[in-house]
């Protein structure tokens, strides 16, 4: 059988007054302002079940309703707080924690500092700067990183961009989309001293110091489809090497393909002569990527494989045993080429960049 139906509960004007504070106090932890919203919807419930009904409106079980009007009922607003726990008591005020917290958001540093460290803020909060870790932590608090960022400032940003993620996402029929670029000035470094290798407890070991051997630069155009890559290296970065690589592009593909190239604005990629041989070989179409806006060639994202996999912790001697160290790496990959797969939307890009231009102009900086 249902239990009896409590008592109608009545609250003071003080009573009610400071419940309605706890709501409204952005600094009152979540549990509380909820606690607090309980136990004004009790009061304000008189149905026939009205544990229930406040457990409804409140998104929270009826138990839960029950604890929190029992609570209060015997302990007044201040029996909504959580019991004390066993322990050592707390050292630390909330006042305390607020003006670190305050302080890392609104001030540089100390002095003439950019920005403040656990030392410096505990020597000005008087707090240790253990205790100063923790409270950042707590927060997420890192003064000592600073993101960067570019926007771009292209006036066809917007055009740009749907052309491009229009290709990553719906190829057209019959044609390649290739994501071309140039990685260049790759150096050709030699360590001091012979690569210790890998040993148990202890990771490869190279010296900090090198020589230069030479540089080169490879032009790589990257399958959005399938993943497989056609490069080639040159010493030189000018729009002849540009030209002679697209020659080798139109080599490799099969005649009846029309070739889609996503390209960024470097100069070489612009001259009359690679116009002049645009207009004699109609199957090519170039797109370019808005100014600033590197990370939407998809060529980028495989030099950086190239990096991480093969040119950061290499040895070479000279440019040729370089350039043919790379082109070994390249036939690796093509056995077994894996597509990097795009998934945002060019509405998704430009509704992120909105929200970033918005929130960096309602920062006042």
């Amino acid at each position: 059988m249902p239990g009896p139906k409590p008592v109608p509960l009545l609250l003071t004007d003080g009573e009610r007054e400071a419940l309605e504070a706890l709501v409204r106090k952005r600094t009152a932890s979540q549990s509380l302002a909820q606690r607090a919203r309980i136990v004004l919807a009790c009061a304000e419930e008189s149905g026939v079940a009205p544990l229930t009904a406040v457990a409804a409106r409140t998104g929270v079980s009826r138990e839960m309703v029950r604890k929190w009007r029992v609570r209060f009922t015997e302990g007044g607003v201040g029996g909504l707080a959580d019991a004390a726990r066993p322990g050592a008591p707390r050292t630390i005020t909330d006042e305390q924690v607020e003006v670190v917290v305050t302080r890392v958001l609104t001030e540089k540093g100390r002095g003439q500092d950019t920005h403040w460290t656990t030392r410096s803020m505990a020597g000005e909060s008087g707090l240790s700067q253990s205790s100063v870790s923790r409270i950042w932590r707590a927060f997420g608090l890192k003064p000592h990183l600073v993101d960067t960022w570019k926007l771009s400032k292209d006036p066809q940003f917007i055009e740009k961009v749907r052309d491009v993620v229009g290709l990553y996402l719906d190829p057209p029929d019959k044609a390649l989309v290739l994501a071309v670029d140039e990685k260049s000035q790759i150096q050709a470094l030699d360590r001091t001293a012979p690569c210790l290798p890998v040993l148990p407890t202890t990771p490869a070991r190279m010296t900090h110091d090198y020589v230069r051997n030479g540089t080169t630069s490879l032009f790589a155009a990257y399958d959005v489809g399938s993943g497989s890559v056609i490069a080639q290296s040159y010493r030189r970065h000018r729009h002849q090497e540009f030209l002679r690589f697209l020659k080798l592009i139109d080599a490799a593909v099969p005649k009846d393909l029309d070739l889609h190239l996503v390209l960024d604005n470097y100069a070489t990629h612009k001259t009359p002569a690679i116009h002049q041989w645009l207009l004699k070989h109609p199957r090519f179409h170039l797109h370019f990527t808005p100014t600033s806006s590197s990370w939407l060639n998809l060529a980028e994202r495989w030099f950086a494989e190239l990096t991480s996999r093969k040119l950061r912790r290499s040895a070479h001697r000279s440019v040729t045993e370089l350039e043919d160290d790379i082109r070994k790496w390249i036939i690796e990959w093509n056995k077994n080429p894996k597509p990097f797969v795009w998934t945002k939307s060019a509405d998704d890009i430009l509704e992120t960049v909105a929200e970033y231009c918005q929130r960096i102009t309602d920062s006042g900086h």
